[in-house]
Order: C-alpha cells, then sequence, then structure tokens
C-alpha cells in the first residue's frame, strides 16, 4: 500500500494563471508560500519559506480564477507530482508540482466560504469560519405540480407508484 497525499496551507505568490483547452476544460497554476518558523541557539528567529507549484484543473480552476488573489491564504490537499521536460537548450529538467483535488480560500470576505463548488453564505462572522448555513425549507412543487414522491395533495407515493 502506499498513499500520496499532501495538506498545504500557505499564501499564493501570484495571481493564478488560468488557460483553457479542448472542450472548455480549465487549468490554474500559481505559486503556494509555507513558512516555518523556529528560534535557534542564539535566539534568532528563523523563518524558513518553501514555495509549492500548485496545479487546480476544471470547475476548481474556474473557482480559483474568482476567488484566489496573491496574498491569499489558502488550504490545499492534493499529490505530488513529477514530471520531466527537455528546454530548449536540451537539457532535462524536473518540476515537482502539487495536483490539488481540494481547496478552501481561508482569508475572506466575511459570510463567504469557498468550496470545489464555489461560494456560498456563512451564518458565521468570523474569517476562516467553515460553518456554513442550514439548508433552506424543503423542496415543495407548485399547485398543479408533482414529483416523484409527492401527490398534489403533498402524501408520499408509494415505490411502486414510481415511473422507474
Amino acid at each position: 500500500m502506499s498513499i500520496n497525499k499532501v495538506i498545504l496551507v500557505g499564501n499564493v505568490g501570484k495571481e493564478p494563471v488560468v488557460r483553457y483547452f479542448d472542450k472548455g476544460v480549465a487549468k490554474a497554476t500559481f505559486p503556494l508560500a509555507t513558512s516555518e518558523t523556529y528560534t535557534n541557539q542564539q535566539g534568532e528567529t528563523i523563518t524558513s519559506t518553501e514555495w509549492h507549484n500548485i496545479v487546480l484543473w476544471r470547475s476548481l480552476a474556474e473557482v480559483a480564477e474568482k476567488t484566489v488573489k496573491k496574498g491569499s491564504q489558502l488550504y490545499i490537499v492534493g499529490k505530488i507530482k513529477t514530471r520531466s521536460y527537455v528546454d530548449k537548450e536540451g537539457n532535462n529538467k524536473y518540476i515537482t508540482e502539487i495536483l490539488a483535488d481540494t481547496m478552501l480560500v481561508l482569508e475572506k470576505k466575511q459570510g463567504q466560504v469557498s468550496t470545489p463548488e464555489g461560494s456560498r453564505n456563512t451564518s458565521s462572522d468570523k474569517p476562516g469560519s467553515s460553518e456554513v448555513n442550514e439548508p433552506g425549507a424543503p423542496y415543495k412543487p407548485e399547485a398543479g405540480q408533482t414529483g416523484p414522491f409527492t401527490d398534489i395533495s403533498g402524501g408520499a407515493q408509494s415505490e411502486d407508484d414510481l415511473p422507474f
């Protein structure tokens, strides 16, 4: 068994670059900085910063295009991927990227939570909160409409009456 999973919390170094390919597939790339601070034996505070190349695809890339800005703090979950290419001089080059499958914007306007599906209002005034409002009222068909589980009077139908 093996696991390739990365969890990062860091700050965006540059605005995302978003490219669209065949059939409208989007790809977003940007650098993310993570920092570690410690005190050495001389009592000096040392900060070490590591830069990560983040890659987002499809709807997550489209969300990043709208919500991620330089300096934004992000929570990223993904996997490490190393690829190689040959540069113009014929040298082999290697690049390590984080292919993200989850992204959460931690710094945001109050009342917004960004998810791969988009932004939603929250019931909390605290930035960084991931609490989401309770769902709205259950669906009720308009007068004269019926759904597979409701009749005109709103009572439940049996499974035998379903069309599938």
